[in-house]
């Protein structure tokens, strides 16, 4: 069976060399005669799997070290409630600038703990852009502010950071993580969930700088407290083995055949500035983002007319081209154009756009 091109928002498609090398060790990983979803978290061969893991995406996104990575589980919404419980300690305030759901839900679980305060929202165009927000609009008080660098559902994402002084900026960065270089140093916390761009759902990896470590709260779980997966290189409980294996084998992958992030970068852009150029000049279709806030990994569209979304989706599916289909929230189609969708594949779903804009205009 011939596989189709996958836009999915996530889980995502992942490199075909990725799941070559992880079929080829299914069985037996190295000579180990075991499957790495069947050994013990604590034997050596295992550990040198989550020790080569970190090694790399390190090196890979030049982490400083006097941060720690954490290899968590619970998705990236368990730091909506980890991150104000383990930074929200001090002035017991927190700035939040609303830029989709995904900041909004941060905002929302926030608020339980602390004195959470929605600085800046993009709600009232349906977050079709980022609100601009200087320091000026920000508390200098607040024990952290929190963004969402690129928001999935919708197709926006930070080109700048807001200035925030000596105040740690907090990032989800789920659905951009690894896409191009990052400036991890500008960070409190980066988290992600790895379901995008990293590996298969099941593993939240959190960048954390080491002096935001130890400041929980009394109420905080043993488990929601990042000292506790610190202390215990991220083995303080049986960790999602074989995402973090298949992670990585992306990593390695990233390093060795793509080239880096910066190689890696050049091709998200050339992949992005090919579907928005047909997008600014179609009959039919267009994009739903200002221009100057454009995400590189989702590409949200619509022609305008409901029944013809849908037969859009419906066609487009039955030609090998899944999950196109856009949010409720937004309507109409979205592309996803992760690390892991060749350049090829989003040439042919802009020649099959043609194709539909021809017999339906």
């Amino acid at each position: 069976m011939a596989r189709v091109y996958n836009f999915s928002a996530g889980p995502s498609m992942l490199p075909e060399a990725v799941l070559t090398k992880a079929a080829a060790e299914m069985l037996d990983y190295e000579g180990s005669g075991q499957s790495v979803m069947e050994m013990s978290h604590r034997s050596k061969v295992y550990q040198s799997i989550i020790d080569t893991a970190e090694a790399l995406l390190r090196e890979i996104m030049n982490i400083p070290d006097n941060y720690k990575v954490l290899f968590l589980q619970g998705g990236a919404s368990s730091q909506f409630a980890m991150v104000p419980m383990n930074l929200m300690t001090g002035s017991g305030k927190a700035d939040y600038i609303i830029t989709g759901q995904w900041a909004k839900k941060a905002y929302k679980e926030a608020a339980r703990y602390g004195n959470a305060r929605a600085v800046a929202s993009s709600e009232d165009k349906t977050f079709s852009y980022i609100p601009k927000v200087t320091k000026a609009d920000l508390d200098p008080e607040a024990d952290y502010v929190h963004i969402c660098m690129n928001n999935t559902i919708y197709g926006t994402v930070y080109h700048e950071l807001p200035d925030t002084g000596d105040v740690p900026l907090v990032a989800d960065i789920s659905s951009c993580v690894l896409s191009k270089p990052i400036d991890v140093s500008k960070f409190g916390i980066l988290y992600a969930g790895a379901q995008k761009n990293m590996a298969p759902s099941g593993v939240t990896v959190v960048i954390i700088r080491e002096d935001l470590i130890g400041k929980a709260m009394d109420i905080t779980p043993t488990m929601f407290n990042y000292q506790t997966h610190a202390d215990n290189g991220s083995m303080f409980n049986t960790p999602p083995c074989y995402t973090i294996y298949v992670m990585k084998l992306v990593l390695e992958w990233i390093k060795n055949e793509i080239g880096g992030l910066e190689a890696m970068q050049a091709i998200n852009e050339k992949k992005a500035a090919m579907l928005y150029d047909f997008l600014d000049n179609s009959k039919l279709f267009k994009g739903t983002v200002v221009p100057e806030d454009r995400s590189l990994m989702n590409v949200p569209f619509v022609t305008g007319n409901e029944e013809l979304d849908a037969k859009f989706v419906k066609e487009s599916t039955a030609a090998g081209f899944v999950n196109l289909k856009g949010h409720r929230s937004v309507g109409g189609m979205r592309a996803s154009i992760y690390n892991a969708m060749p350049v090829e594949g989003v040439e042919k779903l802009i020649a099959f756009m043609q194709k539909f804009e021809e017999e339906n205009t």
